[in-house]
């Protein structure tokens, strides 16, 4: 058996302003960094420790990782940037409130494009005030950008990664920590637990707690599971779940 941590990033500036944030780099609000400064706690209470780290090219990700293994007292370990790894383009949405959204759209188109697993906001327009500094980010120059995603199409680059990049990994035996957004794991859970299109409109990840996923001989998941309080987990949980409400 081996297993992998998984760790969306704390809480944002924008997560608390209640944006939509997609590519768009922000940094981790105080609470965000607290968020952090908890989840290495719980890490190292629970003896995790780690051979190399993987994350998404967004600061608040990489913020989040430098937090945490400063927290465990880590030696200098392998730090692997991956676009892939990035939250979900949220095309025009991005820097949109999510609750004055939904006021002018409604619950049911909001929904689908929070939620939705196959439905994409609108293309990013260049007026769109994120447009330019993604766009021309000399990171981003290797690939085609996307202008909008859905969660499907998260699971169409998060799939491969896991396939090319972090199995072969494991299967050296190598103790690995993923750092990355909301959507991006919720593509990765439902590729690894072959979560329906309809039920993983339902799942939400918190903030900076740990998820560990226990993995057979054939890196298939046995179980998983979040590191810490439990029920300050469930409220967690619960306000990702209720996002764009007033």
């Amino acid at each position: 058996m081996s297993k992998i941590v998984l760790i969306r990033h704390g809480q944002t500036t924008w997560n608390k302003a209640n944006r939509f944030t997609g590519w768009t780099d922000v940094n981790l609000s105080v609470l965000g960094k607290k968020e952090a400064r908890v989840a290495a706690a719980t890490l190292r209470k629970y003896k995790y420790s780690f051979d190399e780290v993987f994350q998404s090219e967004l600061k608040r990700a990489q913020d989040t990782t430098k937090i945490v293994l400063a927290g465990m007292k880590h030696k200098k370990i392998p730090v692997i940037n991956d676009w892939r790894l990035n939250e979900r383009f949220y095309g025009n949405l991005q820097g949109l409130n999510k609750a004055q959204t939904r006021l002018k759209f409604g619950d049911k188109q909001f929904m689908l494009w929070r939620r939705g697993y196959s439905v994409r906001p609108p293309q990013i327009d260049k007026k769109n005030p994120t447009y330019q500094a993604i766009f021309s980010d000399p990171i981003y120059q290797h690939i085609k950008i996307p202008k909008t995603e859905s969660l499907a199409d998260v699971v169409e680059r998060v799939a491969p990664f896991w396939r090319e990049v972090i199995m072969p990994e494991l299967k050296a035996g190598k103790k690995i920590l993923l750092s990355a957004s909301g959507n991006s794991l919720r593509a990765l859970v439902k590729y690894l637990d072959k979560v329906s299109a309809k039920e993983i409109v339902e799942l939400n990840i918190p903030t900076a707690v740990p998820l560990v996923y226990e993995l057979d001989k054939n890196f298939r998941p046995i179980k998983h599971y979040y590191l810490g309080d439990q029920k300050a987990i469930v409220a967690a949980i619960d306000k990702v779940k209720n996002q764009g409400k007033k």
